[in-house]
This record gives C-alpha cells, sequence and structure tokens, in this order.
C-alpha cells in the first residue's frame, strides 16, 4: 500500500496535559477542560474551552499525551466555524480564541491557553450526536456487512468497504456520558430530542457535511463521515432560547475520517489524516492480548506519537494551507 508524505509536526516543549484556571465550574472531558466566564447580568454566559494535548482512543484517555495536538484541533476548529459561518447554514457558539477576552487570567495563564482556546456563547446540549457517512466505513460497514443497512437505513446491495454511497446518510447516536455512544435510528432519536428538533439538526448536518466534503476534495482529502453536536443558546439568566446553534469541535481528525483522495480504492481500509492510524496501533496490542480497551491505556511508543501528530499536521496543512 503506498505511504503517506506527511509534514513534520512542529515539536513542543511539554504538552498541556491538564489545566487548572482561575475561573468557576471548571469541567474536564476527555480532551477538553471547560469553564464558566463570569459576565455582567446583562449579557449572554459565555465559557472556555481548552484543547489539552490528551489522547483518548476507544473512551479510553491514553497515560501518552501529543504535544501540540490541542492546537491543532483549535486551529482546525476555528478554521472550519469560520468556514460555515460564511455560507450561513447555521450559527454557532465561537467568540474569540484571544485570551485577553478572559480577563481573569494572568500572563502564564494566558501563555498557557494561548492557540488552544475558544471562547464560546453557552448552550444546553441537544443530548444527540449529530452522525454524517459520506462513505461506508467503520461500525457502518460492520453493520452492512450483516443487515445491508446502516444505523437501520437500507442501502444497495454489493457496496464495498469504503465505497463512497449514493448520498450522504444522517445516522445519529446517542451522547454516553459515560462508555461508548450508541447508533440509533431517526425516529429514535426523535424520541429524545423531538422531531422539530431533529428535522433541523438533520438538515444542518447534512449541509456542512457536504459543504466541508467538498472543501476538502478540492485540496486532496476526502471526508469519509464526521460528526456534530448542537445546542440551544442561554440568555443571561442560564435558560435555553429558540436559537440553535453548531458547537464543540467541527471537522477535526478527532471527530472525522479524513482519506488522502490520491490514494484512495474501495474495498480496503484507507490511509487515514486522523487518529485511526493510532487506532490501528492499539487495535494490534488487543489482538496481541497485550490490553483489553480499559484503563489504564497503554504508553505509547514515540514513532507513534510522532506520526500521529504528522497526521494532524497534514490535514491542517491540505484543508487551510
Amino acid at each position: 500500500m503506498p505511504s503517506l508524505h506527511l509534514s513534520s509536526p512542529s515539536k513542543e516543549a511539554d504538552p498541556v496535559i491538564t489545566t487548572d484556571l482561575p475561573l468557576p465550574g471548571r469541567r474536564q472531558g476527555k480532551i477538553r477542560d471547560v469553564y464558566r466566564v463570569p459576565a455582567s447580568p446583562d449579557e449572554p454566559r459565555r465559557f472556555l474551552i481548552v484543547a489539552t494535548d490528551r489522547m483518548s482512543a476507544f473512551d479510553v484517555v491514553l497515560p501518552t499525551a501529543i504535544p501540540g495536538k490541542g492546537k491543532m484541533l483549535t486551529d482546525i476548529s476555528t478554521s472550519w466555524f469560520e468556514f460555515i459561518r460564511w455560507l450561513e447554514i447555521i450559527p454557532d457558539h465561537f467568540i474569540s480564541t484571544d485570551p485577553r477576552e478572559v480577563s481573569a487570567l494572568d500572563a502564564f495563564d494566558r501563555a498557557l491557553v494561548s492557540g488552544r482556546m475558544m471562547l464560546c456563547r453557552a448552550a444546553e446540549v441537544v443530548p444527540i450526536e449529530c452522525v454524517v457517512r459520506g462513505y461506508l466505513a467503520g461500525s457502518g460497514w460492520k453493520e452492512y456487512q450483516q443487515n445491508g443497512t446502516v444505523c437501520g437505513i437500507s442501502l444497495p446491495a454489493g457496496l464495498k468497504q469504503c465505497q463512497k454511497l449514493p448520498e450522504p446518510i444522517f445516522t445519529p447516536s446517542t451522547k454516553a456520558e459515560v462508555g461508548h455512544d450508541e447508533n440509533i435510528s431517526f425516529e429514535e432519536a426523535c424520541k429524545v430530542a423531538g422531531r422539530e428538533v431533529m428535522e433541523r439538526l438533520r438538515d444542518a448536518s447534512l449541509a456542512i457535511y457536504k459543504a466541508g466534503a467538498e472543501h476538502a476534495e478540492k485540496r486532496g482529502i476526502l471526508l469519509a463521515d464526521t460528526k456534530f453536536e448542537f445546542g440551544f443558546a442561554l440568555d443571561a439568566e442560564g435558560n435555553p432560547t429558540e436559537e440553535l446553534l453548531l458547537i464543540d469541535e467541527i471537522l477535526t481528525p478527532d471527530s472525522s475520517r479524513f482519506w488522502p483522495a490520491d490514494e484512495y480504492e474501495p474495498g480496503r481500509d484507507q490511509m487515514s489524516f486522523d487518529k485511526q492510524y493510532l487506532r490501528n496501533y492499539l487495535q494490534e496490542l488487543v489482538d496481541a492480548g497485550k490490553w483489553d480497551k480499559t484503563d489504564p491505556g497503554p504508553e505509547l511508543p514515540e514513532n507513534i506519537v510522532t506520526n500521529t501528530l504528522a497526521r494532524y499536521v497534514e490535514a491542517r496543512n491540505r484543508l487551510f494551507g
């Protein structure tokens, strides 16, 4: 199989594994630390998202960080937010990446979060992962082999692994606080979030995917699939409004499958610019009986760290120059 020609990633002295900022309401996800940002009583509520260099796979946060990864994710996400905003598909929560707009931070904290923070509007999250698939890969390929469907959606017979679908499909999943998300049907998602809301999310997700896929393909990348999150903007009192926002990260190597277009061939696994490279390495450990996909995860060798970051850098460079 041809090998990828990857750019050399920029080196960071130390990875940012965790943060402890002088802001209230700290929450820690797998990758991001989130804080409330105090505002005056008449201002909409805001919060700060800091993308650390933590790495997760198979729902486990690994003990080895990827230096600079958080900055790559932030750079890619904010570039996509600007791109989608220009298309006027749906409003988003992104405000700024400038640490000076968070007055509680001192010089040290501003330097720590520089390049890896997003100041955002607060939102009540819709508890559905909005997945769009343009190609038959991952769990979708496994289901298709068994039933000829993906998330209950019937597809034509005879499709190959990683083949492009006749049209992109919307396949929602649960948004699990603990453990794995689970694929559900559109009707099941409607029971969770309401039909009108889910129709809006489906239409917005498909529109964003199609625009992003077209942009990426012009730059030599196939966007195989991706997931989005949405939420209702909060007012100054913290109550949800009717304004639906695109939130979290968008179209990054952590939330998407990116394949090099010049090496694409249906019927096999594809080379990738996302963390599938890392997953493949970890799966080899699982297959060899060296790990069982539970905490604690294995330490990563230096070459896996370097090559993983190189794929993120290459994705960013191809997509946005």
